[in-house]
Formats: C-alpha cells, sequence, structure tokens
C-alpha cells in the first residue's frame, strides 16, 4: 500500500510532460520571435488603453470593427506615440555621434569633478572611478540607442498586430481568458491588475515625465543651460527613474555652469529645478499615478533597467510592467495552488451561520 502511494501517478506524469512541452515550444517561439516581443507588449498596451473607447465604438455607437479600429489606431499613433518617437529621435539625433558625444560628456565630467575638488578639496571621482563612468555611459548609451534605432519595425509590427485585436474584441478576451489555465477569480484578478499597471506606466509615468520636461524647459530656456532641447529629453526620461529623478540631470548641468563662471544663473537653475520641477513632480504623482496604481519604486529602477536592456528606449515602460506583472503571477500562484485558507473556510460566515438556523427552524 506505501508503494503504491508513493508512486507517481499517470495523470501526473501527463500533465508535467505537457506542461514540459509547452515550455519548450514557448521558448523557441520566443526566442525565434524576439524581435516582436515589444510589438507584442505594446500593442496589448495600447489595447488596454482604448479598450473602453473601442467597445464604445463599436457597440453603442454601431460603428464597422474596421473603422473603429483604424479610428483608434490613428489616435493612439497620435497622442501616444509620437511623443516618445520625438523624445527618441531627438536623443538619436542628439547623440548619434557616439564619439563626438563621448568626448562631449568627457570634458563635462572633468569639468564638474575638477570644480568641486577645487572648492571643496574633496576627490569626488578618482581616476579609476571617472574610467568606469565614461565607460559606463557610453556603453550604456549605445546599447540603449542601438536598441532603439529598431523603433520603425516594432511599431509597424505592433499596429498590424493591434489591428485584429481592435476588430474582435471579444473573441479576443474570450481566446485569452480560455487559455489560461486559473481559476476565473485569478483570471480576473490578473485582467483588472494588468489594466491598472498598464494605465499607469502607459499614461501615468510618461504623463509625468512629460511634465517635468516641459517644466525643466522652461527654466533651462531662461537661465541659458546649454543645449536646452537636448537637456529637455534627457530630463524627460531620467524623471521616470524613482527617488533620483530628474535630478540626475540638472544637478550636474547646475554644477557644469557654475564652474563655466555662471554662478548666478547655476545657482538660479538649481533653486528652479528643486522647487518648481520637484513641486511639478510631486504634484502629478501624487494626483494622477495615486489614482491609475501605487507601483513600488524599486519595481520601477529595476523594469527600466531590465527593459531598456531588453527593448531599448521603449524599455522605459516596458520594464515596469514586466517586472509587476512577474510579482503578480507569484500572487497568483499562491491563490491557485496554495492552502491557506483552509482554515478560513472552516469559519462560517455570520450570514452562513444565521441561514442554516433558518434552514433548522423551516
Amino acid at each position: 500500500m506505501l508503494h503504491k502511494e508513493n508512486q507517481i501517478s499517470s495523470i501526473k506524469i501527463k500533465q508535467v510532460s505537457l506542461l514540459a512541452i509547452i515550455l519548450v515550444l514557448a521558448a523557441l517561439i520566443c526566442f525565434n520571435l524576439a524581435l516582436f516581443i515589444p510589438s507584442v507588449l505594446g500593442a496589448i498596451t495600447i489595447y488596454v488603453v482604448c479598450r473602453k473607447y473601442n467597445f464604445y465604438l463599436q457597440e453603442e455607437r454601431k460603428w464597422k470593427p474596421w473603422a473603429s479600429a483604424l479610428a483608434l489606431m490613428f489616435a493612439s499613433l497620435i497622442i501616444i506615440i509620437l511623443p516618445i518617437y520625438f523624445i527618441a529621435d531627438l536623443l538619436i539625433e542628439k547623440l548619434g555621434n557616439a564619439q563626438a558625444y563621448m568626448q562631449k560628456f568627457n570634458v563635462f565630467i572633468d569639468k564638474i569633478h575638477d570644480f568641486v575638488y577645487s572648492k571643496t578639496n574633496f576627490d569626488i571621482l578618482s581616476k579609476e572611478n571617472m574610467t568606469k563612468l565614461k565607460d559606463f555611459a557610453g556603453k550604456y548609451s549605445t546599447s540603449a540607442l542601438s536598441g532603439t534605432l529598431n523603433t520603425l519595425t516594432v511599431v509597424m509590427s505592433m499596429y498590424f498586430i493591434l489591428y485584429f485585436m481592435f476588430e474582435k474584441p471579444r473573441l479576443f478576451e474570450r481566446i485569452l481568458a480560455s487559455a489560461a489555465p486559473l481559476k476565473r477569480s485569478n483570471v480576473s484578478l490578473i485582467g483588472e491588475k494588468m489594466r491598472k499597471l498598464i494605465m499607469a506606466n502607459a499614461i501615468g509615468i510618461p504623463v509625468v515625465a512629460l511634465g517635468q520636461g516641459i517644466v525643466a524647459l522652461v527654466g533651462y530656456f531662461i537661465f541659458g543651460a546649454p543645449s536646452p532641447i537636448l537637456l529637455f529629453a534627457l530630463t524627460a526620461a531620467a524623471s521616470m527613474i524613482p527617488i533620483v529623478g530628474a535630478a540626475i540631470i540638472y544637478v550636474p548641468i547646475c554644477i557644469f555652469m557654475i564652474a563655466e563662471g555662471n554662478t548666478g544663473a547655476g545657482l538660479g537653475l538649481g533653486a528652479y529645478c528643486m522647487i518648481v520641477v520637484g513641486l511639478t513632480d510631486n504634484v502629478l504623482r501624487f494626483t494622477l499615478l495615486k489614482k491609475l496604481e501605487d507601483i513600488h519604486p524599486l519595481n520601477t529602477v529595476f523594469g527600466i533597467i531590465m527593459g531598456m536592456k531588453l527593448f531599448g528606449f521603449m524599455g522605459l515602460v516596458f520594464g515596469p510592467i514586466l517586472v509587476s506583472f512577474t510579482l503578480l503571477l507569484i500572487q497568483v500562484y499562491r491563490n491557485e495552488f496554495s492552502d491557506d485558507d483552509t482554515p478560513e473556510l472552516q469559519l462560517p460566515d455570520k450570514d452562513d451561520e444565521l441561514e442554516e438556523k433558518i434552514d433548522l427552524i423551516v
């Protein structure tokens, strides 16, 4: 008897075998179609953002599916894609000449280091650390820009996928729900949480970044910062990083301006950025992002690092979504297979007790 109990049932063997085959095939598909993963993520992101408008046009306004799909695709291109593409294209144009860019960056870092050392006699960056910083900046910026160069291919394939998602949305959602080997409650949980995560990352974070970039741009023009348009793009991109955010850009710029002899302008820009840009960040985050979804800063930090490495500039949005989705799947796994809720099921609710008493009386 004990020997039979310890044996693995044939059903479990079949389940494990089928799961292994599915994982191998999924890995092969992802490996060979890795170029299109950002397209799929982008299509899902825009679908979630425009979902209610698609149902409104098709089911209430009685638009033809193809007309609704094309209208929403065009609107998303104007509102969502073009601002992101503008910033990416600006960064590529300004930083495209990697050798010239690195020469300017090296002069910039040396100037800040020499100024701080002359004023404080504190070697903020040793020669070894400065070399590491320059190498890291060159390697990271080159990889980020090279990952951004295929943006046009990603966008075209993304809209190709998006059209079929928009055309028959009910069928698309039914296929996803039926394909998930999970309880219906967990499928609903994934759907709702992913909607909030995507809305927060695809709308909230870019709006906060764009707002900070525009406010900082005004200050760059007022105080005469070098290359204000480039600094606007860098500030908008850096503001997506939690905790430090836009300060990564404007603090070195202020020090550089002071080192160049523009003490008043450098101090004025520093005060402007800390007060006005910082206030803009706090107001937008505590109003817009809190309403959408409160994402932990560590999710955003590690998501951006991973996303930039995998997807280039578009990883600023997709990276945090993937990290949050992974943590969500862990929660769903616990809900699906954990027995932690067994004691709770043994404790009857007061309403259940009342119903039992009524049944006994009847």
